[in-house]
């Protein structure tokens, strides 16, 4: 994408969308068995933190695929 603008609300809006989506999907695993009770603050920081991780390494993946993906067309023609 050239247009720098555009470029940066697909990122961000391709972060967000793969940070919820870790989160949606973390919490289907049930980690608050692994912890102790009444951790609740706890458990939620360290879902957050996976959720981020995981889901901006999902995005950089995604959006570095579509870069690549764009460069082999923009090749061909």
């Amino acid at each position: 994408m050239q247009i720098y603008g555009i470029d940066a609300i697909v990122r961000i809006i391709s972060h967000f969308a793969f940070v919820y989506l870790a989160f949606w999907g973390l919490r289907s695993l049930r980690l608050d068995t692994q912890f102790k009770t009444f951790q609740t603050a706890q458990i939620r920081i360290v879902l957050l933190m996976l959720a981020i991780s995981l889901g901006f390494l999902t995005s950089s993946f995604f959006l570095e695929v579509l870069n690549l993906l764009k460069n082999v067309f923009l090749s061909i023609v």
